[in-house]
């Protein structure tokens, strides 16, 4: 094998590790905690101890690459959305992509997302999130299709907030978020309503620096 032909191996085999490794750990902390070994990660994706630690130093780095692949697909929607002729229905179809894929995988916000949002990638994301979700509101406020007193911030704390209303009913009823994502929605139109009686937040801010639980260390 040539040096050129070895160094693609050695990075098609690194790109397999890392994705062995997100795949088991995400099974790992939803099903014991975030509490559980890199030891224990390394034997469910089948690979050294070592090879955990080279592709993340600290436990704290996977949890925030876990998160940061549901934020990467809700950033792809919501960019994607963007280019959409009705605002309204890409604001609606953006927010019941992130509800579902939060309700498919209900561990994920309590058990990897909390710690996750102590990293600084994590935390550099949500701010973007945010910003592309405040351009997706901006043109539904500006189509006429959503209330003058509605922000992207808003929008992003709902997604959040209709999962936990439908999450007691999804063992049974997988899709009962929809309900919830209607009725919330209809709250959201334009129209003859009273003015919201609290100014929306300035910025979303989930994630204090100061705050790493010791669980997340290596």
């Amino acid at each position: 094998m040539t040096g050129q032909a070895a160094a693609v191996q050695a990075r098609a085999d690194s790109m397999r590790n890392r994705r062995l490794l997100l795949r088991a750990a995400t099974e790992a902390f939803a099903e014991c905690g975030v509490d559980v070994s890199m030891h224990t990660i390394a034997q469910r994706a089948g690979v050294a101890k070592g090879t955990v630690f080279r592709h993340f130093p600290t436990k704290q780095d996977l949890l925030a690459a876990i998160m940061m692949q549901l934020l990467d697909r809700l950033l792809e929607t919501a960019d994607r959305l963007l280019r959409a002729d009705d605002a309204g229905r890409a604001l609606k179809d953006f927010m019941a992509h992130g509800i579902s894929l939060l309700a498919a995988d209900r561990a994920f916000c309590d058990v990897i997302g909390r710690p996750a949002l102590q990293h600084a990638d994590v935390r550099e994301a949500i701010d973007r999130l945010c910003d592309t979700v405040e351009n997706l509101t901006a043109r539904a406020r500006e189509q006429g299709v959503v209330r003058a007193d509605i922000t992207g911030t808003d929008v992003v704390l709902l997604l959040g907030g209709i999962h936990q209303t439908a999450q007691p009913l999804l063992d049974r009823e997988p899709r009962a978020w929809e309900r919830f994502l209607e009725i919330a929605f209809d709250g959201l139109r334009a129209g003859d309503r009273a003015t919201l009686p609290y100014p929306p937040p300035a910025r979303l801010r989930l994630a204090d620096p100061s705050g790493v639980a010791a669980s997340t260390g290596k």
